[in-house]
């Protein structure tokens, strides 16, 4: 580091210059090498939604009131509910 505030001191230019250009030369010097390719996600297709959009919501209920059981009975035993 004290030789390059030497080396600014004696060029006359900021030692942020310095480094700049030295990067700049080291850059021009590495081959420019293409970014490799990001992965891609997978994905899944499970077919098409067999049930229409206005409809989701009772089935949704329906379907999740019998796949529990006891699940009134559940809700009732919880205190603060």
């Amino acid at each position: 580091m004290e030789r390059l505030r030497a080396v600014a001191r004696q060029q006359d230019r900021p030692v942020s210059e310095l480094v700049r250009r030295a990067v700049d030369r080291l850059l021009e010097q590495m081959p420019v090498m293409p970014l490799p390719r990001a992965a891609r996600f997978p994905t899944f297709r499970g077919g098409g939604v067999k049930v229409a959009a206005s409809d989701l919501k009772d089935v949704l209920h329906e379907t999740a009131g019998s796949e529990m059981p006891d699940s009134s009975a559940r809700r009732a035993k919880r205190p603060g509910r």
